[in-house]
């Protein structure tokens, strides 16, 4: 809206491509002397970045408390945002540029001072939002946090952009747009209730306009369509004393304000961002697409579905484009919106699979892109240290998923695993680790994705120290120092050491070995696997450091040292943690295969064969183990089970055996014959009562396998049964038919 020559409104739609474009034609029709721009005041610092071709949105500027890193807001901006074109027109033509709103440093001592304020309040349309969390807003309040949009569906058009380029952008008079936009939201806010930031925000925004006006020059502004109508000419007269009664008082705290990546993603509304859209993606084909909008928008979803195998040729596009019209036809539309387009492409792209609408929607109406920022903006130490790092290794951010397999004998390789290791550390978890095939060792694999709020976790991560090395070292030890448990420290050791952060790893294994000696037996038992892990394949990713097996060869003389007493009286809760500790134990001392490691861990499971007051649960499961082990043989096996489900003895007590010997989901029968075998001998020298007081706890245990599962094991005794009568062969019964088949196959004797 322009009220005079020297001074011109721009009531716009945050992120909306037809008010950006509208914007940039109103600019060059009428370029202003001065710009302000909604966003903080005290971000101006940042704006040159801006003009670097090297900054690529989708990005946000990051305001947060000195010291106190998590306490962040963001003003996020996207290439199609009008804000961001006016940044570029400005800087590109040389036009002084500044933002207008409250400053950040006031935003969070508000947020510190009021902490109901992190979730979106009366006035959603606030672009500073905190870390994205569930909208709690409510529909009464979409007017103010998207007053296009809501003229829109009042209108009949459920998609704003199709409506303003329906109504708007084909006249091509913007500044009679603006005015018209200016004029509606003066009569919604004769009846709606502006809430008290957007009373200050606004108190604020006149504060800046004044002092731009005092240069002489012409004064453009930007602004929110649903603040328009309070910064006109006459509210900048008549305001001028209650603007400076509001904003004295105004509490600050000192913010550290740089500029991160964000993606498209992170714009939208589900994301819990008060100002988002619902399709990001969409609205960047709008602001790029200049002619035949559906035919381009279905030829990009026809081109990804064919790069995922799927069949989508010319022709189905041509026949979803005429579909997409002849729908916005019906519908009473000039030109089909989004919902015309899905709905197309739903009849003649999915068919009965919900695939290919759920991959446009998530790559294309979304989008999954990540902007950049150059190296030169003001961040904090630790993050110019990470980004050097990434330049070095070649592992370039991306908010798309995919799969990076490390091939840890090279230097390149392994230095890239030290970085994923070191950020999870960190709380930065970019890469997750992922399966790989083969029985090597020497191979990792990693599922890369970069999400916006490891920007702010890297801030975090700073107060730890200010490169990435020094940082995981000093939050690793002070891990150290505070863990709980001794599983704790040995899987914090085994992350240090895969890490190559060798000063936090010796400081933990040394806590490590001090703390042994006055644990309890279940977490001696609990520490074990992971440096099992470390002291079998840790020399592979490390190449040096400390070698973990005598602790560990300690751990377990201890862990049978007080097994046979730690199992007394246990309750079954008990017993059942205690068994998976034991299982864990196992298969880390079978892991590492060390011969003294071997010896120790098997006398402990004959210590707890031999305990008299053991739980059945994990007496039965020491049994199996010393006969998986070898050390008991099937005459002993038969006798200990004949011990323990001997008729007379508590039911429970019976079931409970039988769970640990057969394993806690009775698999263990599917998969070794021989133990399927032992048991079915054992139940077939039952006398007929004592097999009836075995056979419910027997069936219990067997009923968590599943019905397949059990027709097989069914089956094998079956077979069992048919290998034992079949005992004698008729050698000269046999013979008789090797005449007949020499002659078919035309040997002569």
């Amino acid at each position: 809206m322009t009220t005079k020559n020297h001074y011109s409104i721009y009531p716009i739609r945050h992120h909306g491509p037809g008010s950006a474009r509208s914007l940039e034609r109103a600019l060059n029709a009428a370029p202003p002397g001065v710009l302000l721009i909604e966003g903080p005041a005290d971000a101006d610092a940042l704006l040159p970045f801006f003009a670097d071709p090297a900054l690529t949105p989708p990005v946000a500027i990051m305001a947060h408390v000195q010291g106190q890193p998590e306490q962040a807001v963001f003003f996020p901006l996207a290439h199609f945002s009008p804000e961001f074109v006016a940044i570029r027109w400005a800087l590109k033509r040389g036009v002084p540029l500044a933002f207008m709103d409250l400053p950040a440093s006031v935003t969070l001592a508000q947020r510190a001072t009021k902490p109901e304020e992190h979730q979106p309040a009366e006035a959603p349309s606030d672009d500073l939002q905190p870390e994205p969390q569930a909208s709690t807003e409510a529909p009464a309040d979409d007017l103010r946090s998207d007053p296009l949009a809501a003229l829109a569906k009042a209108a009949g058009y459920p998609d704003f952009e199709r409506w303003w380029d329906q109504l708007v952008e084909a006249r091509g008079d913007d500044a009679a747009v603006f005015d018209a936009v200016s004029e509606v939201m003066t009569a919604v806010r004769e009846v709606e209730i502006t809430s008290e930031r957007d009373i200050l925000r606004e108190a604020h925004m006149r504060t800046r306009i004044r002092e731009a006006q005092q240069g002489g020059q012409p004064v453009g502004v930007v602004c929110g369509a649903w603040h328009g109508p309070a910064l006109t000419e006459a509210v900048l007269a008549r305001e001028i004393k209650n603007d400076a009664a509001l904003l004295r008082t105004l509490p600050k705290v000192k913010a550290g304000l740089t500029v991160v990546p964000w993606t498209h993603g992170r714009l939208t509304m589900h994301s819990g961002y008060g100002a988002g859209v619902a399709s990001p993606g969409w609205y960047a084909h709008l602001f790029d697409t200049s002619q035949h909008v559906s035919a381009a928008w279905l030829t990009r979803s026809a081109r990804l579905l064919r790069g995922a195998k799927l069949d989508a040729s010319s022709a189905q596009v041509i026949d979803a484009t005429r579909l997409a019209e002849t729908l916005a036809s019906l519908r009473g539309l000039g030109l089909p919106g989004l919902g015309e387009l899905t709905d197309a492409t739903r009849a003649v792209f999915a068919w009965e699979s919900d695939l290919p609408l759920r991959m446009i929607g998530e790559q294309l109406v979304v989008g999954e892109t990540l902007g950049e920022v150059p190296s030169g903006v003001p961040t904090v130490p630790l993050a110019q240290d990470l980004a050097a790092i990434q330049k070095r290794l070649r592992l370039r951010p991306e908010a798309t998923a995919r799969e990076l397999i490390l091939d840890l004998r090279g230097d390149g390789d392994l230095e890239r695993s030290w970085l994923m290791h070191r950020l999870n550390i960190l709380g930065i978890p970019w890469g997750k680790a992922g399966y790989v095939s083969g029985s090597g060792t020497f191979k990792e694999a990693w599922n890369l994705r970069w999400e916006p709020e490891f920007s702010v976790r890297v801030v975090e991560a700073n107060l730890h120290g200010n490169t990435l090395v020094r940082a995981a070292n000093t939050l690793a030890a002070s891990r150290a120092r505070k863990a709980a448990t001794l599983g704790e420290l040995s899987g914090l050791l085994e992350s240090t050491r895969l890490a190559n952060l060798q000063g936090a790893a010796r400081l933990t294994l040394g806590i490590l070995d001090r703390r042994a000696a006055n644990a309890e037996v279940s977490e001696l038992l609990e520490a074990l696997p992971p440096l099992a892990r470390l002291a079998r394949y840790g020399d592979v990713r490390t190449r040096s450091g400390d070698d973990p097996t005598p602790i560990f060869r300690t751990l377990v003389l201890r862990a049978g040292a007080g097994l046979p007493n730690a199992v007394q009286a246990m309750q079954q809760d008990a017993a059942r943690t205690l068994q998976e500790a034991i299982a864990g134990a196992d298969a880390a001392v079978q892991l590492l295969d060390d011969p003294q490691a071997l010896t120790d861990w098997r006398s402990a499971l004959q210590g707890l064969d031999a305990t008299p007051g053991a739980h059945p649960l994990l007496h039965g499961d020491a049994v199996r183990r010393l006969r998986d082990a070898e050390v008991l043989d099937e005459s002993a096996v038969q006798q200990r089970l004949a011990y323990a489900l001997a008729p007379g003895g508590p039911p429970a007590d019976v079931s409970d055996w039988l769970d640990g010997f057969i394993g806690q989901d009775a698999s263990v029968l599917r998969h070794d014959p021989a133990l399927l075998a032992l048991l079915d001998g054992w139940v077939g020298t039952l006398e007929p009562e004592a097999f009836e007081s075995v056979l419910p706890p027997l069936r219990r245990s067997l009923s968590r396998l599943e019905a397949a599962e059990r027709r097989r094991i069914g089956e094998d005794l079956r077979g069992l049964e048919r290998v034992a009568t079949v005992r004698e062969v008729n050698d000269d019964l046999g013979m008789l038919v090797v005449p007949v088949v020499l002659r078919l196959l035309g040997v002569k004797a």
